[in-house]
């Protein structure tokens, strides 16, 4: 898999040995694409040529946003992320694992889904999740 992925010219491949660690596959591969567009090729190449290989039940997540891509291959698990993503996430981190140089740098990336209209303080902003509804609002 690691190889197909470089042949596709992903980025910063690491491949992580689960044995004894986690019941829910074998190993793990993190890999980056240049772009929403290449993260997306990756994941389809990389389906198309499990399943020439021989692998069923290959399963994608993501392919909408294609920001990461999950590929669940059984015992391997893929994880395909544009640089800023993975770098937000650090998955390497949280296995232990050695996260390639420029994975490590933080980035200015903030997910979307942890957007939101929290209250902020400020009183009268329109932002409290409680409402501030004046009465010809109401």
């Amino acid at each position: 898999m690691a190889r197909s992925l470089d042949d596709d010219q992903a980025e910063h491949i690491v491949t992580i040995d689960l044995a004894g660690r986690s019941s829910m596959a074998d190993f793990l591969v993190i890999g980056s694409g240049r772009s929403t567009r290449h993260v997306g090729a990756l994941a389809q190449n990389l389906q198309e040529r499990l399943k020439a290989a021989g692998v069923t039940g290959i399963a994608l997540e993501g392919m909408t946003r294609c920001d990461w891509v999950l590929v669940d291959a059984g015992d391997v698990i893929i994880h395909l992320f544009r640089p800023e993503v993975r770098s937000f996430y650090n998955l390497e981190k949280l296995w232990g694992a050695e996260s390639p140089p420029d994975v490590q740098a933080k980035p200015e990336f903030i997910p979307i889904s942890l957007e939101s209209g929290a209250d902020d303080g400020d009183e009268d902003d329109g932002n409290d999740f409680e409402g501030d509804f004046d009465d010809e609002d109401a």
